[in-house]
């Protein structure tokens, strides 16, 4: 049966059907090929901020002084204005205000994060959903030839203070912070934190630590455990009770009837407890490869004691959650120069530098740096499985299981609705492609593995990024939080179901484009996650300052229809126009509408396909009288229904549908 993709008849849809089991949020989701932003306003009058992201839930708009200095919130607030022309690509019929930017957020507050030569990593926010806090970093300049003392690592740079802000954003109230000192930490786009539930994952590199912390009710940052040197809480205890134990004989260790006199004792023979489990781990892992005892050591040799300083010169480079108790955690080398001091651009969203800043690149190049990755219990201490960066075992169980490398939401449902290769076919469709063109499968599962572990809340949960819904070119926007090359063009998003059209576009910045066409413009695109609401921030490469180039939002007094406005009759009248006859919406369409065949499918033949299915939803159902709802139909009965196929095999369609 053909079904009509209109608002109107997904409502009448949605009253007479009950979806499949486990299919209702799905069904739910493709209003959104309706509700879709129909309208741009564009050169939008912005205040001086810099634009970060929306909070997951949509009800905070996180922004930053233009100095680094003030956290600044903004409550979205739904569209308050219309346009009633025919193509509403203009703004000639809307008020000055609706170009301003309070016209659509409501600001909350403005909050003093950075002190003293500190200033707010723009790029680093997590919104903790469960109590609504925010958590934000705050770091001083680096240091780029710091002393390595105190166990660092030579050659990475230290930053002298990073503080790390838990707010409440709900009135802007600074409930605790957490401080590390001497310390390197990679807060761009939160790649040196994760956020699960309420446990965050802190990623030292200078000093290879794990620090977890647990966020509390009350808003405190509680300590957990920290792994590296050590991986259970009474190591460090434990291990110096035995070096007082043994500090008498420390000057006088004889090793095979001669005294050790090159190096002491801890920087000989021990390593960190992580590294040693890691090792213990590989070794376990390398014994049991053969049962020979020749074959066995000659496996060892070739695999193990060969390679062994490069297995102890490993390094964490990066941290995920994949549970409460297992990480997963990147290894890679931290000697010939993979910790290497770059040289970025830096684009902010409302000022852009043409500056050069030295940063931290950490394993940028999957050849020359092999990285590996580890499966971490915390709870019992134990590395659980290991794999090479070109592992073929790890790709496919990344291929089959993606959704388990996003973190899930208990409280926002929406936002296990992330389109990946594992929950849809159209991304699958995608991967393979690109599978089947590479010319060396390894190559291509280094780049696939190379974005684990994931950065935390880096996707977009915006409905209109659901490759079940809409198409639109990757390689111009997408759900991934990052900045894009700018196009003159603007970006189409068109219906993923037949008939495919063009369902709304993104405008970069006016169509007109800008004065300057020499200039490299950059975009960011962001998205609320339940409303029909987008930003689009344009910047350049010089020094002046970017600003928000259109506002996308949805036209309330328009009901689109396939993409067009209906303009015909009022909303009333265009909503229930014919009642059981289905004739709720005509189809309207400026020239673009293809011929289907379908399309000729009369009102009736679907009233009466409606009939026979539900027959019940035409009698009256009695509350105080439960016998009269066992009243016999054919949609209820099975004789009833057996009755009416065999009438209407007697008979011709046309005298069948009249009767």
């Amino acid at each position: 049966m053909f079904r009509r993709s209109n608002i109107a008849a997904r409502l009448f849809e949605r009253q007479i059907c009950s979806p499949a089991p486990g299919t209702s949020f799905h069904c739910a989701r493709r209003f959104y090929e309706n509700i879709v932003p129909n309208h741009t306003i564009f050169d939008v009058e912005c205040p001086d901020i810099l634009f970060r992201k929306f909070s997951e839930d949509g009800q905070y708009l996180i922004t930053f002084s233009r100095n680094n200095q003030d956290l600044i919130v903004y409550r979205p607030n739904w569209l308050s204005f219309s346009c009633r022309e025919q193509e509403c690509e203009y703004n000639h019929d809307l008020p000055l205000k609706a170009n301003k930017f309070e016209s659509y957020f409501i600001k909350l507050y403005s909050l003093n994060l950075a002190s003293t030569g500190e200033l707010i990593c723009k790029d680093f926010f997590l919104y903790a959903d469960k109590f609504k806090f925010g958590l934000f970093a705050t770091s001083t300049a680096q240091i780029l030839d710091a002393p390595a003392v105190g166990g660092a690592i030579p050659g990475v740079p230290s930053i002298e203070k990073i503080t790390f802000h838990l707010v409440r954003l709900e009135d802007g109230v600074v409930l605790d912070q957490r401080v590390f000192r001497n310390d390197y930490i990679s807060l761009a786009h939160s790649v040196g934190a994760y956020l699960y539930d309420d446990l965050i994952a802190i990623v030292s590199l200078r000093f290879q630590r794990i620090h977890i912390l647990q966020i509390r009710e009350s808003g405190n940052l509680v300590d957990v455990r920290s792994i590296g040197e050590y991986c259970r809480e009474d190591d460090e205890l434990f291990l110096n009770s035995s070096a007082q134990a043994s500090v008498r004989n420390r000057t006088d260790i004889v090793e095979d009837g001669f005294h050790n006199q090159h190096q002491p004792i801890s920087e000989a023979l021990f390593l960190g407890g992580l590294k040693q489990r890691l090792l213990s781990f590989i070794f376990r892992g390398m014994w049991n490869e053969e049962e020979d005892p020749a074959l066995r050591m000659q496996c060892l040799k070739k695999k193990f004691y060969f390679h062994f300083q490069d297995y102890a010169d490993l390094g964490i480079w990066k941290v995920q959650f994949l549970d409460r108790h297992h990480l997963l955690i990147k290894f890679g080398s931290i000697d010939g120069g993979i910790f290497e001091i770059g040289i970025l651009s830096i684009y902010v969203p409302s000022l852009v530098l043409c500056v050069s800043s030295p940063v931290l690149q950490v394993g940028r190049s999957t050849d020359n740096n092999p990285a590996f990755f580890a499966v971490y219990n915390m709870e019992t201490t134990q590395i659980i499985s290991f794999y090479q960066s070109s592992a073929e075992e790890l790709y496919a169980l990344f291929e089959l299981f993606c959704d388990h490398f996003h973190t899930s939401s208990k409280s926002l449902f929406y936002m296990n609705f992330l389109s990946t290769h594992s929950n849809n076919i159209h991304a699958l469709e995608q991967l393979r492609s690109n599978k089947n063109k590479t010319t060396s499968f390894m190559q291509f599962v280094k780049k696939m593995l190379s974005v684990l572990p994931m950065n935390c809340q880096s996707q977009s949960p915006s409905p209109y990024f659901d490759h079940s819904l809409f198409r639109y070119d990757e390689k111009l926007i997408s759900a991934t939080d990052r900045h894009r090359q700018s196009t003159d063009h603007p970006i189409k998003f068109i219906l993923r179901r037949h008939p495919n059209t063009l369902k709304f576009k993104i405008h970069p910045g006016p169509e007109s484009g800008g004065v300057d066409t020499r200039a490299k413009k950059i975009s960011s695109f962001l998205f609320h996650p339940i409303l029909p609401l987008a930003i689009s921030v344009q910047q350049t490469v010089y020094l002046h300052p970017a600003v928000c180039r259109a506002i996308a939002v949805r036209n309330s007094t328009d009901i689109v229809e396939d993409g067009f406005h209906n303009q015909h009759q009022p909303i009333s009248e265009a909503l229930f126009l014919g009642g059981l006859k289905q004739r709720l919406l005509s189809f309207i369409f400026r020239g673009t509408w293809n011929e289907e065949e379908d399309l000729a499918l009369s009102s009736a033949e679907e009233l009466y396909a409606l009939f026979e299915l539900f027959c019940d939803h035409f009698h009256t159902s009695s509350k105080s009288l439960f016998y009269m709802n066992f009243l016999s139909t054919h949609s209820n009965n099975i004789h009833a229904l057996e009755q009416l196929r065999s009438n209407k095999n007697k008979t011709t369609k046309g005298k069948c549908m009249k009767d």
